[in-house]
């Protein structure tokens, strides 16, 4: 029997993208899924094609009210939950020095405290069950890059808030894997936006703002991540030579500095 079997997840931003995918992959082992999305005809979609084991709930999750909401639609409908992702997420393009507080403001509210408010409702139960709160980050969670605007600091965030939590309350039970991926292939490789941004190089408007990597398809990364929480492994990076990188940036700044220019 698989191991997903009758447990019940919650995923945000599951009415699209990779939110989709990692639902529809729960599904197949057997889990039961709450999606929520911020465009109600997009998440009643969704759960009408996830079929009779997905529920659909409309939601700002940048709200609490709709956080709170969010999770007793969840509970009423299936009575426990095993595994919260906290996947609802936005990038970002623009130089640092033209994005202002506010911009900053407003991402760090749906990349970062979203996934707070979600945590805080879902510990209590998750806790019960030796559950699992899987974070999305970036492979900018681990490493800046230029053009991004407000993405890396919000990612730099969910990464420290990961960690906080293996600590605090890995010991209680509760396992943490933050997921650091580089850009993920869509069906339409889309362009930012480039009003206001004629200054910044064009490759930097695609997925994954022109880093040197290959797309990861999001159906195996949503395989990647469930055979990660049945490890109860910390941290998934994707590619696995960006650990590398990473590791060397720590040590040497300057060197761990080159490399990205290199890489992006």
């Amino acid at each position: 029997m698989s191991y997903w079997q009758d447990k019940v997840v919650l995923v945000t931003g599951g009415s699209s993208g990779l939110g989709r995918v990692i639902a529809r992959a729960m599904i197949d082992v057997g889990a039961k899924v709450a999606i929520a999305g911020l465009e109600p005809e997009a998440v009643a979609r969704a759960a009408d094609e996830l079929g009779p084991a997905a529920l659909g709930v409309h939601a700002d999750i940048t709200r609490q009210e709709d956080v709170d909401r969010l999770f007793d639609a969840a509970l009423d409908r299936f009575g426990r939950l095993d595994a919260l992702v906290n996947n609802a997420g936005r990038t970002h393009r623009g130089k640092v020095l033209d994005t202002t507080p506010d911009v900053f403001r407003q991402w760090m509210e749906l990349n970062f405290l979203a996934t707070v408010r979600c945590t805080r409702a879902a510990v209590p139960h998750l806790l019960k069950r030796r559950g699992h709160v899987v974070n999305i980050g970036s492979l900018a969670a681990k490493s800046a890059a230029r053009w991004v605007g407000a993405y890396p600091a919000t990612k730099f965030a969910v990464a420290a808030y990961s960690q906080q939590l293996r600590l605090e309350l890995g010991p209680e039970g509760l396992h943490v894997l933050l997921v650091c991926p580089g850009p993920v292939a869509r069906k339409d490789e889309r362009l930012y936006p480039l009003a206001g941004l004629e200054d910044v190089p064009e490759r930097a408007r695609r997925p994954g703002a022109g880093v040197r990597t290959k797309a990861i398809p999001p159906e195996w990364l949503a395989g990647a991540i469930l055979r990660a929480c049945e490890r109860r492994q910390p941290e998934l990076v994707v590619p696995g030579r960006a650990r590398l990188l990473f590791a060397l940036a720590q040590l040497w700044p300057r060197l761990g500095d080159w490399l990205v220019l290199r890489q992006t």
